[in-house]
């Protein structure tokens, strides 16, 4: 555009008159011409492009901490506070789950477990406590039911199974997995709701003989394993819900 107002007005407007218009030095006038973006607005619109990609792959749900470290392990070097004003000026916005509705939350405990855990969420050493829940992914050959193992230090996923049918062996499966894995020294609180995999006969008998100790939830309260639902929760929205499954494999 500008080369064109160039152009357009030479034959009225000396480069020199128009400077003196503008009061704007000729050197300065040419070196803009030549490069009129600065070295740091080059690099803002180069992760600018990066930040944008980054979002697109995530299926448009990543905020500016999870493109953060995706800029990070591609190799960038940024901060938080950048990427967010390159997401904000992009008009990149995160998608966000459903809030709490307003009420009272309660429910009655288990008649043979205590509720131990009492959402203590926050734990000081690995291995200590795992909260475990079941979920369900819809194919075209019908659910797969996915039962994880999570534990709260690290709130990474230690142990998981996946079957065709929603039995105690499915997260049975997924509490051996983490055991395996983890193989813990010392008593390991394991948190669950009230679900019939988690009352079970087996469930107990894999309990009292792998030292591990039992919490459940309240009835209807899906808040006291806030962590298993959060992780769920974003499962479903980043990636599962976002794609078409067509068999359980």
């Amino acid at each position: 555009m500008r080369y064109a107002f160039i152009a357009e007005h030479r034959p009225i407007f000396s480069t020199r008159a128009m400077c003196r218009c503008l009061s704007v030095q000729p050197s300065g006038f040419y070196a803009w011409l030549k490069a009129p973006l600065s070295r740091r607005a080059r690099e803002d619109k180069r992760q600018a492009k990066l930040v944008k990609d980054a979002w697109e792959a995530s299926g448009k749900v990543y905020g500016y901490r999870k493109i953060h470290d995706d800029l990070m392990d591609m190799g960038e070097t940024c901060c938080p506070n950048r990427v967010a004003r390159l997401a904000q000026i992009a008009g990149i916005r995160a998608q966000i789950g459903y809030k709490k509705r307003p009420g009272k939350y309660g429910g009655k405990p288990s008649l043979a477990v205590d509720n131990t855990l009492d959402r203590q969420f926050d734990v000081g050493a690995p291995d200590k406590v795992w909260v475990t829940d079941i979920t369900y992914i819809r194919t075209h050959e019908g659910f797969a039911y996915l039962a994880v193992v999570l534990d709260l230090f690290s709130r990474r996923i230690v142990g998981w199974a996946m079957q065709g049918r929603q039995t105690t062996n499915v997260v049975l499966q997924a509490l051996l997995a983490a055991v395996w894995r983890r193989k813990p020294k010392n008593r390991v609180l394991v948190h669950s709701d009230q679900g019939s995999q988690f009352t079970s006969m087996e469930w107990a008998s894999f309990l009292k003989h792998h030292n591990l100790e039992p919490s459940m939830s309240r009835r209807g309260n899906c808040h006291d394993n806030a962590v298993a639902e959060s992780f769920f929760n974003l499962l479903k929205r980043e990636r599962i819900r976002r794609k078409v499954y067509r068999t359980r494999a």
